[in-house]
């Protein structure tokens, strides 16, 4: 399936007597004119078929984010609160009446549900144990067995490092793509060679002509051990990306082959690296549902953490709930934005490495381009988003 083609589209922008740089990079993507763009994402070897639930799912452009001012005391987050604000979000998504028929709109007796999870800005923003449990209990709740939930991140060495597992349910399993990171990140253990997207970049030193060296295949947990899953995703700054939220979590968590994307400072690949990576059908069919905890938040200096970082954490106190991770994004690209304008920095879209930040500049309109793609709505005006502030 080829995901870039010379179909004419109309961009935010397009017609105004300035066009952004950020359009303009959104219309070069789609007329197969950038570089770096030029991909192909492929299914061969196994069922990749689009339903109702793929992406952008059942309610394409609709977020709901639900704010509690109790969620969080003192650095830590607060159980009752967490599940009020699940449920809420649950419902105002979805329109059910009842939190248990909210889940049930997306899982049945009989599915097996993969939820990913994120170990990276440990210890300061990473999945929480009140969130996960309570998104656990959900898809219980809809039928799902404990045993036919997977539980999964990119690396055992990160998943048992952020102590996942030390708090997990009984009888819920866990998945990885592979032990451990290497700096190519090209071994296949746990990657799936019949669902990859092929793209014309490799790190530097290596061919082109090698088909492993230009390609990301898709985890075996997305391709085979499960039909649906939940993208559970945090709020965070990226200093390649700008913004790591709904997208980004499938992109680089999905696939192997990911250090291509930023290898350098300068080599900088993400805004077209994103989006082709989530068009990889088997991802697009499988990713139904995406819950974003911004409860703590991160405006600057991400993902990797250390100490001096610390500074940029935020108490967002809110979540996010949606089938369009575009139009997620794109919400918490703003939210963003309005935290780092508090805090005396320029927004993602202009901001250029600092002290903190090593990339020469940031790409967040990756969001823009997996909209031209048609992975979700990118324009706020055609949003339907639902905030609730609970007490």
């Amino acid at each position: 399936m080829h995901l870039l083609n010379g179909e004419r589209k109309a961009f935010p922008g397009e017609g105004r007597c300035k066009e952004s740089r950020r359009d303009w990079l959104a219309r070069m993507l789609a007329l197969g004119l950038c570089g770096p763009a030029l991909a192909s994402a492929s299914s061969t070897g196994g069922r990749a078929e689009l339903t109702k639930w793929s992406m952008p799912g059942l309610y394409p452009g609709r977020v709901a984010h639900v704010t509690h001012p109790g969620s969080i005391v003192s650095g830590v987050y607060q159980s009752e609160p967490v599940r009020e604000m699940i449920r809420r979000g649950m419902m105002e998504l979805t329109g059910a009446p009842d939190w248990v028929q909210a889940w049930r709109t997306f899982f049945e007796p009989g599915d097996v549900v993969g939820l990913k999870l994120n170990p990276v800005s440990r210890p300061y923003v990473i999945s929480s144990p009140e969130v996960v449990r309570e998104i656990i209990a959900g898809i219980e709740a809809a039928g799902v067995p404990r045993k036919d939930i997977v539980v999964y991140d990119r690396y055992k060495q990160e998943f048992y490092g952020a102590g996942f597992d030390k708090w997990l349910p009984d009888d819920v399993r866990i998945a990885w793509g592979t032990d451990y990171s290497d700096p190519t990140q090209q071994r296949l253990d746990g990657y799936d060679a019949d669902h990859y997207m092929d793209m014309q970049l490799t790190l530097p030193g290596f061919d082109l002509t090698n088909e492993r060296a230009r390609r990301s295949y898709a985890a075996r947990f997305i391709t085979k051990d499960v039909n649906k899953m939940v993208n559970l995703c945090l709020l965070k700054h990226h200093q390649s990306a700008g913004i790591t939220m709904a997208l980004k979590n499938m992109s680089h968590g999905l696939v192997n082959n990911v250090n291509r994307s930023h290898s350098s400072p300068m080599l900088n690949a993400c805004g077209a690296f994103i989006p082709a990576s989530v068009s990889i059908p088997v991802i697009r069919a499988k990713c139904v549902l995406h819950i974003g905890d911004g409860i703590k938040a991160l405006a600057h200096g991400g993902p990797v953490m250390n100490p001096s970082r610390a500074k940029y954490v935020w108490e967002h106190k809110m979540m996010y709930f949606s089938t369009d991770p575009v139009a997620m994004d794109r919400i918490g690209w703003d939210e963003l934005d309005t935290q780092r304008r508090k805090m005396g920095m320029p927004p993602l879209a202009e901001a250029q490495k600092d002290q903190d930040s090593g990339f020469v500049r940031m790409q967040p309109e990756h969001v823009t381009i997996a909209g031209a793609l048609g992975l979700g709505v990118y324009e706020t005006a055609k949003m339907d988003v639902r905030k609730i502030s609970l007490a």
